[in-house]
């Protein structure tokens, strides 16, 4: 009975902390999900900016050279885990994408130890850790450096192609890997992006240079591709947690029930056995004193 008593005030502590990351990921979910919406507005903004610079058929054709050769790839996933298959489902769609491709893969950027492990394990190519933001306003940074040794590898010649893969949520708790190549930009959506009408009649001009302009839009563009990818990974995982903790809770909350009906039932024989006793005693003092 002691030790069900110890085990039982073990499954409640559990279950309290269980109940306290179960809210934490509840209330985690609708900053991220608040952090997406926010940059549709500037996110049209942006797609605006480019459709100018991209109508330019010169700057359209000279995108398109130097489309071939090295590749390098962002995955996010998670530092903690608790988030069920979140980690191996994003790693093998990245693994089984960027071993088809017809290039070698010179640089991979994890975001989270977990995915860095399960990627390192594979040696397919260096990986660099980074780590996963805990709130809205570490996203910023992480993608300011993602852009940063991007930018790096590109102008060094170590790499040519940029994909990215994360985990999308998806209704109630589940979500879905996506894989999208950043860079260079997809030939089909450029063409139709600089076919985009401007949405007033005072046709916008570009100033200071096309060739700037253009590189200062595709930066803002992978800014914000990079940062919703970033949330809506966050999103996901919390939403894994989330559910984790769900069945953890119903887990625990059943294993709580057949301890305490364990511990009852023990409770109850000890109660039989010394009232098995006391009457056993009774019946001896009362045969000796009817002798007597």
């Amino acid at each position: 009975m002691q030790s069900l008593s110890h085990k039982i005030a073990g499954a409640g502590d559990l279950q309290g902390v269980v109940r306290a990351m179960k809210a934490l990921a509840a209330s985690s979910i609708g900053q991220y999900e608040k952090a997406v919406q926010s940059l549709d507005d500037y996110y049209r903004t942006v797609e605006l900016g480019l459709s100018v610079c991209l109508r330019e058929a010169g700057l359209i054709e000279g995108a398109r050279a130097g489309n071939t050769g090295a590749v390098g790839a962002v995955v996010f996933g998670s530092d903690q885990g608790l988030v069920g298959r979140f980690n191996e489902v994003i790693v093998d769609m990245a693994l089984t994408t960027l071993k088809k491709l017809p290039v070698k893969t010179k640089q991979i950027w994890a975001v989270g130890e977990r995915v860095h492990s399960l990627i390192a394990d594979a040696k397919i190519a260096p990986v660099g850790i980074l780590s996963v933001p805990t709130s809205v306003r570490g996203i910023t940074p992480l993608i300011g450096q993602v852009l940063i040794e991007i930018q790096a590898a590109r102008e060094t010649g170590s790499i040519k192609e940029v994909y990215l893969f994360h985990n999308s949520p998806k209704s109630g708790a589940a979500y879905e890997p996506l894989c999208k190549r950043l860079l260079p930009l997809d030939h089909e959506w450029r063409s139709k992006l600089a076919a985009t009408p401007w949405p007033t009649k005072k046709l916008p001009e570009v100033i200071e240079g096309r060739v700037p302009a253009l590189e200062a839009f595709i930066r803002e563009y992978l800014f914000v591709v990079l940062f919703q990818a970033c949330a809506e990974s966050l999103n996901s995982e919390n939403a894994s947690r989330l559910s984790a903790m769900q069945r953890a809770e119903k887990n625990i909350k059943q294993i709580l029930e057949d301890l305490n009906l364990e511990f009852h039932r023990l409770r109850q024989e000890s109660i039989d056995e010394e009232l098995f006793d006391v009457v056993s005693g009774f019946e001896a003092l009362a045969k000796h004193g009817h002798r007597s």
